[in-house]
């Protein structure tokens, strides 16, 4: 018998169907109940609280003890775990954590040293366990084990090099809904793509070899992005987004273009003939495109400049 054995004691009451060895990255959910040891009282269910507990092991989740438990049990086994005090004193935490997604109104106090010290938990059950510890019965009943292969993981849980595969799937899928004319579902996938390698430009210093590379990636994506915000008229986030290639690239043909398309959605005339003017300078090729667009500007100015004649003649 070991230490572990020793403050963490199991008795299975249903034995389960399968035991399957966990790795770090495998996904586990499970209900449980948690109770005294001392004398049994109730302290949470998650069945009344209504949230299926999730595991992601190695995630090094608050309440370690609960890995080193799921570990030891089978598929749909239901199991009685006894575990000293010693393991358990982050658990006041991880029920306020769980009992506020349940009612996030009432109970949404942030446990800085400050508050803790004048307003506890915000439970009192939870302040008394705080005050004292004790040792903790678990009855967990393990409900679902997804190996890291098996389930499509959520970006947190994702090494670098996944993040950066998911972008490249992320932009395929958002080509083939691109030219399939399902705009929204492309418009979709290059958010989330954009998104995370915002998240890697995060880790690295800004125009840094790692950052670079990773902005000519995000260029592209950001551009397919525009693209699909300018189907929906949506002019000023189209602006933004172009302007922010722009910054990246200053010679970027399809930035201009699309920013001028956008500055006329947005009636910025005179910003955009310069957009478009600027697109015929580094792309001759798009001259009979841009004066469509010039002559498209052209004649919307001149019907505005006859609707204010028409509205001046009615004041008088």
């Amino acid at each position: 018998m070991n230490d572990q054995d020793v403050v963490i004691q199991k008795q299975t009451l249903s034995p389960g169907e399968q035991y399957i060895p966990l790795t770090n990255g495998t996904r586990v959910k499970f209900h449980f109940q948690t109770r005294k040891a001392k004398d049994g009282v109730l302290v949470d269910d998650s069945r009344k609280i209504g949230q299926v507990m999730q595991l992601v092991l190695g995630k090094k989740f608050k309440l370690e003890v609960w890995e080193v438990i799921v570990q030891k049990m089978a598929l749909n086994e239901v199991a009685k775990f006894t575990v000293d005090k010693t393991l358990v004193t982050q658990y006041p935490f991880v029920s306020k954590t769980l009992r506020d997604m349940d009612k996030p109104k009432k109970n949404s106090h942030h446990c800085c040293g400050l508050s803790l010290q004048t307003e506890g938990l915000g439970y009192k059950d939870l302040d008394e366990l705080l005050s004292n510890p004790c040792d903790l019965e678990f009855i967990i009943d393990l409900v679902s084990i997804e190996l890291p292969e098996d389930y499509q993981k959520e970006t947190w849980q994702l090494t670098d090099n996944e993040k950066l595969n998911t972008v490249t799937k992320l932009k395929e899928q958002g080509n083939q809904l691109y030219k399939s004319g399902d705009y929204e579902k492309a418009e979709e996938c290059y958010r989330q793509a954009v998104s995370i390698i915002e998240q890697l430009m995060l880790k690295e210093k800004p125009h840094d070899v790692e950052w670079l590379e990773l902005a000519k990636l995000k260029i592209p994506v950001l551009l397919n992005y525009a693209q699909c915000r300018l189907l929906s008229n949506d002019y000023y986030a189209v602006i933004e987004h172009c302007s922010e290639i722009l910054q990246l690239d200053p010679d970027n043909v399809k930035a201009y273009y699309r920013r001028g398309k956008a500055h006329f959605g947005a009636w910025n005339p005179k910003e955009a003939r310069k957009d478009f003017q600027r697109t015929v300078e580094l792309d001759p090729m798009l001259q009979n495109a841009v004066a469509k667009e010039l002559k498209a500007i052209d004649k919307a100015q001149q019907e505005r400049d006859l609707q204010d004649k028409r509205s001046l003649q009615h004041l008088f």
